[in-house]
């Protein structure tokens, strides 16, 4: 004991340093929100694999992202024939954080940008399959060009299971944008979807898919509880909520022989640890 005493009284002022450090330390911590981790693993029995697809446009146009109707048709009943039901962005990110519940073979439908034939020929096809979707919409967009949703559109497709998130206010890639435009684009776009349809979005899905750990951690400061990409593969509990991988669905020359492809053989490959480790 004495000794001990003899030890504290020599190095008292290292001692002091030390104390007054580790103090420091936990104010600095407290005060700096933890940065967006690329992985963030839940330990959970489920290890089920998500998949979460991407469409934009659903019309007869030829183009890479136009998905003809007949085309769009087949793909939901194959879907329902085999037994996928649709969740919301919500249950995905309960899944992924939380371990929370999730039906058989679920799967996430997302559109990107918010076009007026997600309304006209989308919403129809999957209703009558017994799906729900969610629209990204770039929020100035709507009520101003005739070939994007109204508002009006957007409270029924609400109103009927569908989730419309933000795709920002005006599309600009974030990777080529300030930091003050990033944030505006991602306020803006979350304070219009409040006003006009009353409700909190917690979900973006990043313009072009183009991101950065420093753009995720801009939408984490703004509010959002998570963000899609375009980056190819599926979810799981491995998945940076702020990263979300998806599937997208492109028209090509055999467009329901590649989206079959995707959808059966991605999970094989993901299985095999291929993809993601």
């Amino acid at each position: 004991m004495e000794q001990f005493k003899e030890y504290a009284k020599k190095y008292k002022v290292y001692i002091a340093v030390g104390v007054m450090l580790l103090v420091l330390i936990a104010i600095v911590s407290q005060n700096n929100p933890q940065p967006v981790e690329e992985k963030q693993v839940v330990n959970s029995g489920d290890c089920r694999a998500v998949m979460v697809l991407n469409y934009h446009k659903i019309d007869n146009t030829f183009h890479s992202l136009s998905i003809a109707p007949a085309d769009f048709e087949r793909q939901m009943q194959w879907l329902q024939q085999h037994g996928y039901h649709s969740i919301t962005p919500e249950q995905l990110y309960d899944f992924v954080t939380t371990g929370g519940a999730l039906p058989d073979n679920p799967i996430l439908i997302t559109f990107d940008d918010g076009y007026a034939d997600n309304y006209s020929n989308a919403y129809p096809i999957m209703k009558k399959y017994g799906f729900v979707g969610t629209i990204f919409v770039v929020t100035t967009f709507l009520d101003k060009y005739p070939n994007y949703l109204t508002w009006d559109q957007a409270k029924e497709l609400e109103a009927n299971g569908f989730s419309i998130e933000s795709h920002t206010a005006t599309h600009k890639s974030m990777t080529e944008a300030s930091d003050a435009q990033i944030i505006e684009e991602l306020t803006q776009s979350k304070a219009t979807l409040k006003e006009k349809l009353g409700k909190d979005v917690n979900f973006v899905a990043y313009p072009t898919g183009t991101y950065n750990l420093h753009i995720a951690q801009l939408a984490k400061n703004a509010g959002y509880k998570a963000a899609f990409t375009i980056k190819f593969d599926t979810v799981n509990r491995n998945s940076n909520v702020y990263a979300l991988e998806r599937v997208p669905i492109f028209h090509t020359v055999n467009t329901n022989k590649d989206f079959l492809e995707r959808i059966q053989y991605l999970p094989l490959i993901n299985k095999d640890g291929w993809v993601k480790k």
